[in-house]
């Protein structure tokens, strides 16, 4: 049987940690909850049948570290959920979850106890620390707390953020293999062209005009990127720089989510995702009894793409002068029949909350669906360029040294 890693609690507060064997996850709790212990981390044990497999791309800590903070964040609002639904109060929930968490991430817990022992609002605590948990995150708790369904609010919270960090995780994923192959085929041409290439120079410097022109230019190139590589370089990094400063504009940016959403295949699946995350963000919101309205505002600042963020300014006006959300959202043009038409039936049944949920994991599935099938057809393509440019450049080469035959002795 598998074996799991635990860290528990019980109604004490105290900490316990072990290792058992359970036919699945859902057994391994359902063992714990019998002997008395409130879980806080449930795992599958290294080097066991469920243990996860390391990735190919394990050197790339800078990918990475955006996705570790989310997970911290997202494990965070799971765990506090459980404690508080155990029946602890927030300090001592907050004190386990300090003791148990030996990150960085345990520090900024740390000075979110600190905060709340001198009498904060949980919210309070967390918008102090914006780069963690950003005015949707803190909206979310202060309803909780407004309510009295903290603990209710954060496990919908925790399923939330555990869903978006899924969806992009999945479209990085799919992404990292095409990429590779674009960076080695790259790195290949440039081999060919600065350090194989070259010693043929040698066997065409007395061939003159009896060199085809394929085979000219060819070499031309390899010389000049021999000789001003430094060059095209420094014109990358002035054209990168370039590109971010005008992009972190507002005029950029829009300019570049602009030309996103008119690609091809592209903008189709930018727009999807926008959809669900839309979808997810606002029913969550619903769900925890957020206003509409605030919902609305909230709902802005986790889209990605600025025309679409812009053009939702303008179902919140709709829907503040009393108008339907659905009929809001057909007319800014970005949301399909059937999205539509399910956030009608959720306004018509008053289950708007629930509809949008179903909407977000419609759309989710598609966007899924749509980047394994771009990438499936992107790798064969990326393969089959890549064998032509190669390809050529030996060709090319290779009717130089047959024109020799044409040399007269």
């Amino acid at each position: 049987m598998p074996l799991f890693t635990y860290k528990a609690t019980n109604s004490a507060g105290k900490i316990f940690q072990g290792t058992l064997e359970a036919a699945d996850e859902p057994a391994a709790l359902t063992e714990l909850d019998t002997l008395g212990y409130i879980p806080i981390v449930m795992k599958p044990a290294a080097g066991g049948k469920n243990a996860a497999t390391p990735g190919m791309f394990l050197g790339l800590p800078a990918f990475f570290a955006n996705r570790a903070r989310s997970r911290n964040v997202a494990s965070f609002t799971q765990d506090l959920a459980t404690l508080l639904k155990a029946g602890l109060p927030i300090d001592a929930a907050l004190k386990i979850l300090i003791d148990t968490d030996t990150s960085p991430f345990g520090d900024a817990i740390r000075e979110i106890l600190q905060t709340v022992q001198k009498g904060h609002y949980l919210s309070d605590a967390l918008a102090r620390r914006p780069e963690l948990f950003n005015r949707f995150y803190v909206n979310m708790v202060k309803a909780g707390e407004t309510g009295g369904v903290l603990d209710d609010v954060l496990g919908r919270l925790g399923e939330f953020l555990e869903s978006s960090q899924e969806l992009r995780d999945y479209v990085r994923s799919a992404m990292l293999y095409p990429l590779f192959l674009m960076g080695v085929g790259t790195l290949s041409i440039i081999t060919l062209l600065t350090f194989v290439i070259p010693r043929f120079s040698v066997i065409f410097q007395d061939m003159g005009t009896a060199i085809p022109t394929s085979a000219r230019l060819l070499l031309g190139v390899s010389g000049f990127l021999q000789s001003w590589w430094w060059l095209l370089l420094v014109g990358v990094i002035v054209l990168a720089a370039f590109f971010r400063l005008h992009t972190a504009s507002t005029a950029g940016r829009t300019q570049l989510d602009r030309l996103k959403l008119r690609l091809p295949l592209l903008g189709d699946l930018i727009r999807k995702q926008e959809i669900a995350r839309f979808s997810r963000t606002l029913g969550t919101l619903l769900h925890s009894n957020v206003p509409i309205l605030q919902a609305l505002e909230l709902v802005r600042e986790i889209i990605s793409n600025q025309i679409i963020e812009e053009s939702l300014e303008s179902v919140h006006r709709r829907v503040k002068e009393g108008g339907k959300l659905a009929r809001a959202l057909t007319e800014i043009g970005f949301f399909p029949p059937m999205a539509i038409q399910m956030i009608t039936v959720g306004e018509e049944t008053g289950k708007l909350d629930q509809m949008l949920l179903r909407v977000a994991d419609s759309y989710e599935k598609i966007v899924r669906d749509m980047v394994k099938k771009y990438v499936g057809l992107l790798e064969p393509v990326m393969i089959l360029g890549m064998g032509v440019a190669i390809g050529g450049i030996v060709i090319t080469m290779l009717m130089g040294i047959f024109s020799m035959n044409d040399l007269p002795f």
